[in-house]
């Protein structure tokens, strides 16, 4: 009797969970590592197990997986393979110990996790595992931006700007936004487009900063951190990155003014903002 085949259709193909014969000791060895990192956390959890573990809720360690996800961003920032290969382990620790917690509960386990990041991938990629055609990238985008309308259909709120977490970095977020809204076309066409809206989002802040309302003034200036950063997404550029990495500079050129001053025996505390202005462009040219 021939054993049966393994795998899950997709339209006429399959999608064989195993995949090719020179992947699959990689997966095994991958399964029975991750089946560990449960087995692991099931103990801290359990009676016998570790207190502050036990303790633990979803809301008291949302924090740790907030911090681990910016740090493996950070390695991927410093291009440090090893940093990034033991950070994301920490940060899959997080998702296995919520899941968990959720078992625990009677929710759901990280089984369900899994097997629904599975559909979904497979869902979202009917070019892949299926029978649809695609020319490039942009049609890809645009298939997949339809099928999670489609897939918002049965949900209460089925807006094309749903899903963004306001708990995202503001810059981010308002990337995110914004790019969403441009899946459906809702979008400047040109980068100069976007610049002219900048500077008109300017001019009514100068304006609001006239009348001096503090309400006034803070919702004119966050329309205009919107422009600018639909103006970075038009050049390709993140806002959030941008900031990240200009924030970065001013790091190392403060700190080249504190090293100068230190060398003559001074600190910032006592250096005139002149003395403070002439470093900062020695710094511009040296860091």
């Amino acid at each position: 009797m021939a054993p049966a085949a393994s795998g899950l259709r997709y339209g006429r193909r399959r999608v064989d969970s195993l995949g090719p014969l020179r992947y699959r000791f990689r997966i095994m060895s991958g399964a029975d590592a991750f089946a560990e990192l449960i087995r692991i956390m099931e103990r801290l959890r359990g009676p016998d197990g570790c207190p502050w573990d036990r303790e633990q809720t979803h809301e008291s360690i949302k924090p740790y997986l907030i911090e681990e996800a910016y740090e493996v961003a950070e390695a991927i920032e410093e291009n440090n393979p090893e940093e990034l290969r033991a950070e994301l382990g920490d940060l899959l620790l997080q998702i296995v110990f919520h899941a968990e917690m959720a078992r625990a509960a009677g929710l759901f386990t990280i089984e369900d996790v899994v097997r629904g990041i599975n559909a979904k991938m497979i869902r979202r990629h009917p070019h892949v595992f299926g029978d649809a055609q695609v020319k490039d990238s942009e049609e890809v985008l645009r298939n997949w931006t339809r099928i999670k309308a489609e897939e918002r259909q049965g949900r209460a709120d089925r807006s094309t700007v749903s899903g963004v977490p306001r708990a995202l970095p503001a810059l981010l977020r308002s990337h995110r936004l914004s790019e969403k809204a441009s899946g459906v076309g809702f979008d400047w066409e040109r980068a100069s487009e976007v610049l002219e809206k900048a500077r008109e989002e300017f001019g009514e802040l100068e304006a609001a900063m006239q009348t001096g309302e503090p309400s006034e003034v803070e919702a004119e200036l966050g329309d205009l951190l919107f422009a600018l950063t639909s103006l970075a997404r038009h050049l390709g550029i993140r806002a959030e990155d941008a900031l990240h990495r200009a924030s970065d500079r001013f790091i190392r050129r403060f700190r080249y003014i504190e090293q100068r001053l230190a060398e003559r025996h001074r600190d910032v505390h006592e250096a005139t903002v002149e003395e403070m202005n002439a470093l900062w462009d020695e710094a511009k040219k040296e860091v």
